[in-house]
């Protein structure tokens, strides 16, 4: 056997040197991503920022550890009790010998699988924790982002990002991560027990090492892209549907079905190609690990068998039967955990693609946040200003070209114009919805810039063309999940604006469930909910941006009365197509493509014959045609 001894010690010599020489290029590699020459993001930076959210449970991942010590144990000390065992049955052992190791493996097993159990349970609680804080943590950022960032990026993806992609980390809170650790603690002391038994057969077995690294880092490469296909065209697909469901009606109307199946087919293909490329990747590493699993047994086998026929030591340790089950045990206990890495590369290659995708939406900054002064309005009378206000939603695609006016507190004022002319636009920058590039825009005196965002948008309210509902009840849908309002508030706040004309038929009441949208209402029914729903918060500044669109005649007779009243609530800017709606207004200001040219009351602006009084002219004579 010693003619193998200068072999062996050579291989394992090699198989260190390439180890260091193969994870030196690994922290090379990862450097220079760090460093931008890899637009993905590290994984050191992933691991960073996902441990962040474990930080405060770091008690129970201790506790987690210590525990599995125990665990460990077993497959440690399981096969040095088989190799004894072993001992025991070739020569004349007692019963009571061979008794007391039984139990002793038995005991070691119970423990190991009690230990096993309060881990599953453990981890689960605290990885559903960390899960629970990080999916809050994103949607409230997702709340902060202003309406330009949420209009640039498709509804399904952000879905995606919080429930799919935590999903995926999910995992590595409740298993990965602890296991990981775990198969590094079996192979550590596996190479110990195996060094103490025989460490000529143990640099055998690390002869094959440096293969099982370099098999690692090429699948982590090809994992990593594989996976982040897979996660793009996922999301590609949850977009496709949630944009195509929510607008089915339009396809069936137009009979595009045909189309967009082909559509959804193409991306589903797509999809399944991602899919079979990730299997791909997982169905080859396994194999590769599994084959120098089955060449070291077939080293053992060799050279133990030639020992132990030729009747030679190594190194003054003889080649025994026990000696060659316990180093087969002690193989396979070696290369159990890295064949597991490939499933665990598998989850957690995942969740370092999904948690990338959750971080890339971390990483967009709000664009509209409060100045580090700024200052909280208990109070506003509705004094507004605008001075020489320049806005762009592209950079010198200007909007609004210098706009300067002025609302007096509990005035009405209505803005007229041509689609694209800025309406619209001036409304959301008073809710600062958007930041404007020039100028300055004033409530009560104050800067709107200088105001904290909740404490500004608390004191609007706004009544748009396209009510959105929420899936719940009338109830909810008015109330918003407000504190302190009653029942005799939205009683009275429906009564206010007419809405109970058609509440109060319904079997439920205000408990009437609402479906998707509200697409069991008409489009005036959820107008007048929309109008409820800003009259019981009160608000200082109410804001319709054609909310009377969409009212047909029979309704809009309705809310006549429930406008003048409303107009006595506070100061309201209206943008209105239908200039019946704002012949009461205090102030009409005439835009046209970003500039005010024309303002003032509907007599005036008519005795005027300018903009408005061509716009009201066409009106009219259109309405009588009509008739």
């Amino acid at each position: 056997m010693y003619e193998y001894l200068p072999l062996l010690i050579l291989g394992g010599i090699l198989g260190v040197l390439s180890t260091i020489l193969i994870i030196a290029y690994a922290c090379i590699r990862k450097q220079k991503e760090a460093i931008g020459f890899d637009r993905s993001m590290a994984d050191g930076e992933i691991t960073r920022r996902l441990l962040r959210y474990a930080k405060p449970y770091w008690k129970s991942f201790l506790f987690v550890l210590f525990i599995m010590l125990f665990s460990v144990s077993y497959d440690i000390v399981a096969p040095i009790l088989m190799g004894n065992i072993v001992d025991l049955i070739e020569e004349d052992f007692a019963m009571s010998d061979l008794l007391r190791l039984v139990i002793l493996y038995g005991s070691i097993l119970i423990l190991s699988l009690v230990c096993t159990y309060v881990q599953a349970i453990v981890l689960q609680r605290t990885g559903q924790r960390i899960i629970s804080h990080l999916r809050e943590d994103l949607f409230t950022h997702i709340e902060s982002l202003s309406h330009n960032q949420l209009n640039s990026i498709p509804v399904g993806k952000l879905v995606t990002r919080v429930t799919n992609d935590t999903g995926a980390i999910s995992m590595m809170f409740t298993n990965l991560i602890v296991n990981l650790i775990k198969n590094c603690f079996i192979v550590i002391g596996v190479l110990v027990a195996m060094l103490a038994l025989n460490y000529m057969l143990t640099l055998m077995v690390l002869c094959f090492v440096p293969f099982i690294v370099l098999f690692t880092v090429v699948f982590r490469k090809f994992s990593r892209k594989a996976y982040r296909r897979v996660k793009d065209g996922t999301t590609d697909i949850n977009t496709f549907l949630s944009e195509n469901l929510s607008g089915m009606k339009i396809i069936q109307s137009f009979n595009r079905e045909e189309q967009k199946k082909d559509e959804f087919d193409r991306k589903n293909r797509a999809l399944g190609r991602s899919k079979t490329g990730e299997m791909l990747v997982f169905s080859v590493f396994r194999p590769l690990v599994y084959m120098l699993y089955v060449s070291s047994v077939l080293c053992l086998l060799y050279l133990s068998g030639m020992g132990y026929i030729k009747d030679i030591s190594f190194l003054g340790q003889t080649v025994t039967s026990s000696l060659v089950v316990t180093f087969y045990s002690y193989i396979n206990k070696f290369y159990n955990p890295i064949q597991n890495l490939a499933e665990q590369f598998n989850w957690l290659q995942s969740a370092f693609a999904s948690a990338e995708k959750i971080f890339t939406i971390f990483d967009m900054q709000p664009e509209v946040t409060d100045a580090p002064n700024a200052i909280e309005l208990t109070e506003v009378k509705g004094n507004i200003e605008f001075r020489d206000v320049w806005f762009a939603y592209k950079p010198d695609e200007w909007i609004l070209k210098g706009v300067s006016f002025t609302v007096h507190a509990g005035d009405t004022v209505a803005f007229v114009g041509a689609t694209g002319s800025g309406k619209t636009t001036i409304l959301s920058l008073l809710c600062r919805n958007y930041d404007i590039q020039r100028g300055q825009i004033l409530i009560d005196g104050h800067d709107i810039r200088t105001i904290r965002l909740s404490s500004l948008r608390r004191h609007f309210g706004q009544m748009l063309q396209d009510v959105f509902l929420f899936s719940g009840t009338i109830r909810s849908n008015i109330l918003l999940d407000a504190e302190g309002i009653d029942d005799e508030q939205v009683i009275e706040a429906c009564r206010y604006v007419n809405a109970d004309h058609f509440i109060n038929k319904l079997s439920a009441g205000l408990d009437e469930p609402v479906r998707d949208r509200g697409n069991n209402f008409s489009a005036g029914q959820r107008q007048l909910l929309s109008f409820a729903r800003t009259i019981v918060h009160r608000p200082s500044v109410m804001i319709l941006d054609e909310a009377t669109a969409n009212i047909d005649t029979e309704t809009e007779i309705l809310i006549q009365d429930s406008l003048e009243k409303m107009m006595n609530i506070g100061t309201m800017l209206m943008v209105a197509h239908r200039l019946s709606t704002i012949q009461h207004a205090d102030t009409i200001i005439v835009l046209s493509h970003g500039v005010i040219v024309e303002q003032g009351n509907h007599d005036q602006l008519l005795a005027h014959r300018g903009r408005y009084y061509d716009l009201y002219r066409m009106q009219f004579e259109r309405e009588q045609l009509m008739r």
